[in-house]
């Protein structure tokens, strides 16, 4: 008897039409939203509906964009992300159907810390574009400490407010392109 084969379909991050955004609280009294700008990755399914799908994302930490100058570069400094350490961020896992949604579990790597991560996604379709490409769009959320991944920075107020927040809201718009076969 045989074994059979599972036939995975790559699907490739699409970045011209991707955005990876996050949201961390500022004096506490506001937020403050970044994005980073380069990032790559990668959608491994067996299933249209993408259920079980492996996940694989690497963002490049020094394209932290906060429209801030004096800030981008506190973030890339030994203070936050330390790019000159550690240039990459990491995240694999899977994709798993969870009612009218999707639940993506997986383990992110930061500064050199694996922390377990749960997210929310949600499939907003599949279509073919005008060049004959099928594309599927996902809206991902979650939220993380990032104490979790060695960003201990803080600093108070004199009136003993926090300047950094400790929770770090994500949010992500992903375009993903289906291979040729």
């Amino acid at each position: 008897m045989e074994a059979q084969t599972t036939t995975k379909t790559l699907w490739t991050v699409d970045p011209t039409h991707s955005e990876v955004q996050f949201k961390v609280r500022h004096l506490v009294i506001s937020t403050v939203t970044g994005t980073f700008n380069r990032f790559n990755g990668q959608l491994k399914s067996t299933t249209e509906d993408f259920d079980g799908a492996e996940v694989s994302f690497e963002i490049e930490v020094n394209s932290v964009d906060t429209n801030v100058k004096d800030r981008d570069a506190h973030l890339r400094s030994a203070d936050f992300f330390d790019v000159a350490q550690f240039p990459k961020m990491t995240f694999d896992g899977v994709l798993d159907k969870n009612g009218a949604g999707y639940a993506l579990e997986g383990d992110l790597t930061l500064k050199d810390k694996t922390q377990k991560v749960a997210l929310i996604a949600e499939l907003g379709g599949i279509m073919e574009d005008p060049y004959g490409q099928t594309k599927a769009g996902f809206e991902i959320n979650g939220k993380l400490n990032r104490k979790d991944f060695g960003l201990t920075w803080h600093q108070v107020t004199e009136a003993g407010g926090v300047v950094v927040g400790d929770e770090v809201k994500l949010h992500f718009n992903i375009q993903v392109v289906k291979s040729q076969d």
